[in-house]
């Protein structure tokens, strides 16, 4: 890690210049947690994020879809905590899902941000179940229709 300066003798440490390189650039919350959840939205089986009451009116009022929704992060100088509060799809396998969730989203934040992503918690907060009613229901007037065709 570190080299011998041949002329006077002394060594010269690499590391600073790693230490450093990000001096002076601030990464904001919001910033790290727009990015996690563009990550944990790619990840098949997530039906949604679980952001709480004032994450889904302030949806509502602005019109536009809260990327940052159900994400709390936490920056302390070059390491990150970041929570993910989900729901995931009905019949979809939870630690796959929550596995992948981290995968995506450290690789996302630490390629994009430079930070060290030291936790990356995943809480599932309820299940989607709309697709299996639909199926049901789709399963009932199709029964429904060959009973009548008799």
């Amino acid at each position: 890690m570190s080299e011998e300066n041949k002329e006077n003798g002394e060594i010269v440490e690499l590391e600073e210049e790693i230490k450093t390189e990000n001096e002076g650039i601030k990464i904001s919350n919001d910033v790290v947690a727009v990015i996690a959840g563009v990550a944990v939205s790619e990840v098949s089986g997530v039906a949604g994020m679980s952001g709480g009451f004032a994450g889904g009116i302030s949806e509502v009022l602005s019109g536009k879809k809260n990327l940052a929704k159900g994400i709390k992060v936490d920056i302390n100088e070059t390491k990150a905590k970041i929570d993910v509060n989900i729901i995931v799809e009905y019949g979809t396998r939870i630690p796959d899902v929550a596995f992948e969730i981290q995968n995506r989203v450290k690789k996302a934040v630490e390629s994009m941000t430079g930070l060290e992503v030291e936790e990356v918690n995943v809480h599932v907060q309820g299940v989607n179940t709309d697709i299996v009613k639909s199926e049901e229901n789709a399963d009932e007037t199709g029964e429904n229709n060959n009973n009548n065709e008799n």
